[in-house]
């Protein structure tokens, strides 16, 4: 009888070691799928955060990019403004040379008798040094007839009008016939200055490629 109850007993310890086993061996199973799929799940999280950060960038590279393109057309815009506000203003300086070569009018007589006792009379020459005179008409404001009109008062050089005072400025403004005070309004002397000192502008390339007066 005893020997019966041993060997139930093994039995018995026997299945419990199996079940044991068996558990360990389930449990064992169930816990490498959890972990798989929470290993597949973060893998999955990462490769999402990497496609949010790279979309990130692509946007913030897109961005500065239209930045830089808005930066471009406001400079553009504002290169254009001044190119055409520098166009307007040579129209107009070419319209008044034109004016002044082809618009001068008949002065009152007693205007020419008054216009002596305006200011100083610069130093005048009797004829250009040699070399022959300067291009007078690449000052804005002296047409061809204004120039022959200089001529005639004895100034043909750039340096002549350069060295001009106030008061000298005032009879020639008072003396050019038909173009009263175009030395001051289209300031001569200043442009003067610079032609006499072997420089140029704007309006006198103009008017040595032949750009104003044919």
């Amino acid at each position: 009888m005893f020997e019966e109850w041993g060997f139930l007993i093994g039995e018995m310890v026997l299945l419990i070691i199996l079940a044991a086993l068996l558990g360990l061996l389930v449990g064992w199973i169930i816990w490498g799928r959890r972990s798989g799929e929470a290993s597949g799940e973060a893998d999955g999280l990462r490769a999402d955060l990497a496609a949010c950060r790279q979309e990130a960038s692509a946007k913030d590279t897109r961005i500065a990019a239209l930045e830089g393109d808005l930066a471009a057309a406001r400079h553009e815009a504002q290169a254009a403004e001044k190119a055409a506000m520098e166009a307007a203003a040579e129209v107009v300086a070419v319209a008044e040379a034109v004016e002044a070569d082809h618009g001068a009018h008949p002065v009152h007589p007693a205007e020419a008798d008054s216009a002596e006792d305006v200011g100083v009379k610069p130093q005048a020459l009797d004829a250009p040094r040699e070399g022959g005179a300067d291009d007078l008409k690449q000052i804005k404001g002296i047409g061809p007839k204004l120039e022959t009109l200089c001529h005639t008062l004895g100034f043909y050089h750039f340096d002549q009008i350069a060295n001009w005072t106030a008061e000298e400025i005032a009879w020639v403004d008072a003396n050019l016939e038909g173009f009263k005070g175009r030395v001051t309004r289209d300031d001569w002397v200043a442009q003067a200055k610079v032609l006499a000192a072997g420089g140029t502008t704007e309006f006198a390339s103009k008017v040595q490629k032949g750009d104003v007066y044919e």
